[in-house]
């Protein structure tokens, strides 16, 4: 049975700037799945995958980027944010649920030699992908992101993250996507204004805020089944033994996925690579577009993915 849902008028989304790409979408169980595919369509695909509380206007600037290069982009938009629908009843939102999403997605699109492009939430959920599936991917670019496992160490920055994001009150009782994007950037010179006006853009009330709700609760140390501890371990042990590229770039001024742990983890995959994006924060693509996609770029040349 499809759960009740809400969707979001167009409305909230004319003006926003740098993002004038035509919606797309995909039905997977009664509900709208929103994506972007632009580029050529026989460009090598680019799978960009968001996290919370973002949506796929977070990747403007790299899509830009990577279709002038050539490449085609597909940025989908995870149930409960950007323009796809968004069930209203928070206990819907299990990790699961947004992985299935996902690979209908990459099933219905038939996806071949694509690369991912993955941070935050995008991690666990994009690199699953990968993980089963890996005739369909050449290579992967992993963000700021994590995948629990047996002795991955949370930081305090997390830990803080997941309290706030549970007392209403801290937030005034919403859920304020826009702030929370705009006070995590670490560069200067962002418009932090239009910052709030697209992260928010996405939800007409506090019941459309259920996703955006429900993924620091779903933190795996906490919920287990609800965040796939299980499944986080075994892809996070199947990715050791990756023999594809795996290029790691993260952004160095994130508390909650830190540059020790971008170190650490690209140490564990052979012949991965590792960028460092200098005073970039946890929102690397907001932060720090075109230091990212230069890096992007550089690096599928150099494996001769173009």
């Amino acid at each position: 049975m499809t759960p009740t849902f809400s969707r979001t008028p167009d409305s909230h989304f004319a003006g926003l700037a740098e993002y004038d790409f035509a919606p797309k979408y995909s039905e997977w169980n009664g509900l709208r799945m929103h994506y972007v595919d632009e580029g050529p369509s026989t460009g090598r695909p680019v799978l960009m995958v968001h996290g919370e509380p973002t949506w796929s206007y977070l990747y403007r600037g790299i899509i830009a980027r990577m279709t002038a290069a050539g490449y085609r982009c597909i940025a989908p938009d995870n149930i409960g944010f950007g323009r796809s629908d968004k069930v209203t009843d928070d206990g819907w939102y299990v990790i699961e649920r947004h992985i299935e999403a996902l690979r209908h997605l990459v099933d219905t699109l038939d996806l071949k030699d694509a690369v991912l492009v993955c941070q935050d939430w995008g991690g666990p959920i994009g690199l699953r992908q990968a993980a089963d599936q890996p005739d369909r991917f050449a290579a992967l670019c992993i963000l700021n992101t994590w995948l629990h496992h047996e002795g991955y160490a949370y930081t305090e920055g997390v830990h803080r993250w997941r309290a706030a994001s549970q007392d209403p009150a801290v937030f005034g009782g919403d859920m304020p996507t826009g702030r929370i994007v705009s006070l995590a950037l670490r560069r200067q010179g962002h418009d932090l204004d239009a910052v709030r006006t697209a992260y928010d853009a996405p939800y007409a009330d506090e019941a459309s805020k259920a996703g955006a709700r429900r993924f620091p609760w779903c933190l795996p140390f906490v919920q287990p089944v609800e965040g796939n501890a299980v499944d986080q371990q075994r892809c996070f042990e199947a990715l050791t033994s990756w023999n594809k590229p795996a290029h790691f770039l993260f952004g160095d001024s994130d508390a909650i996925f830190t540059w020790d742990w971008a170190q650490r983890w690209s140490s564990m995959i052979a012949g991965s690579t590792l960028d460092r994006i200098e005073g970039a924060g946890h929102f690397v693509q907001e932060d720090a577009p075109d230091d990212l996609a230069d890096a992007i770029l550089r690096r599928l040349a150099e494996d001769g993915l173009t």
